[in-house]
């Protein structure tokens, strides 16, 4: 299974992103997962794909031409594909993905998630959608996400879609266990 990881390129103001960062790495590859990421060597992206690879886990960096040099890219992953643009990198990363995990991160990282996430919503994509809401992390977008349920912009059933946790062991029930919902229509 490829677990695509969407995080933040820098490591946070609190050690425990870091630190729950790698024990993502670890988990990846304990569980003979493979990691498909940014493919930058910093801040959690680099955390991460280190701890896989240190842990004899296989990990594939997907890393736009220039970004290349600003985000440091990993020079000892399995497999490193450079491509043109922001937009083919994630398309590249959503295609090899089985599962969408999200750490702490920035814009870039919110947007990825949210991408997956409504995608799923459309049929476009059928695979979960994590929030690894770690330190609470994401608790204001989790609140938002119900704000959407409770104002009709999204069903239960699409809000289900999509988990926020700061367990490991719930992630992987949510993916051994995941149903894809039903393709929403109009």
């Amino acid at each position: 299974m490829n677990i695509v990881v969407y995080c933040g390129a820098s490591a946070g103001v609190d050690s425990t992103y870091m630190k729950e960062a790698k024990n993502l790495g670890k988990w990846i590859a304990k569980n003979n997962y493979r990691l498909v990421y940014g493919g930058g060597k910093v801040g959690l992206m680099g955390a991460v794909a280190d701890e896989v690879l240190a842990h004899g886990g296989e990990v594939i960096g997907i890393i736009p031409s220039f970004l290349v040099d600003r985000e440091i890219s990993h020079p000892d992953l399995t497999q490193l594909d450079v491509v043109d643009s922001m937009s083919e990198r994630k398309n590249r990363m959503i295609e090899l993905g089985d599962c969408y995990i999200a750490l702490p991160g920035g814009p870039g990282t919110l947007e990825e998630i949210a991408e997956v996430i409504s995608w799923g919503r459309i049929g476009q994509n059928l695979n979960p959608s994590i929030l690894y809401n770690v330190n609470g992390y994401y608790d204001h977008l989790e609140a938002f996400f119900n704000n959407m349920v409770e104002n009709g912009f999204l069903d239960v059933e699409g809000r289900r879609a999509m988990l926020v946790t700061d367990s490991l062991l719930e992630i992987e029930d949510y993916i051994v266990n995941y149903e894809p919902p039903k393709i929403r229509t109009y």
